[in-house]
């Protein structure tokens, strides 16, 4: 599965640059997860081909942050069994702020 699609490139140059945005504004762009362990990425702004922002928690609610990852390292992973980080192709981009996610997953809810 192609991780980073037209569409999704799409969304990363609308959205933009992010930094000065309001977190009810910033869109979550693509959200990554490892599907044998903890570890769940909401991306929200590509700044590099390699550096993306996301919206982290990799299993503790209350430790997740915001952050820049690397995609390199991201698809580079193998988790048990040799599986790869996957993205969720039933997440919808730009269909939910970064205020609602990090609330619900602040909340130890599933997103």
């Amino acid at each position: 599965m192609k991780i980073i699609t037209k569409p999704i490139e799409k969304a990363f140059a609308k959205q933009g640059d992010t930094s000065q945005m309001l977190v009810s504004k910033i869109k979550i762009i693509m959200k990554l997860f490892n599907p044998t362990g903890a570890g769940t990425w909401y991306i929200y702004e590509k700044e590099t081909e390699d550096i993306y922002w996301a919206f982290v928690t990799l299993g503790d609610p209350q430790m997740a942050e915001c952050g820049t990852v690397s995609m390199n390292e991201l698809m580079n992973f193998r988790g048990q069994f040799g599986l790869k980080i996957e993205r969720d192709m039933h997440f919808d981009p730009m269909s939910m702020t970064l205020e609602e996610v990090y609330n619900k997953v602040k909340e130890g809810k599933h997103v």
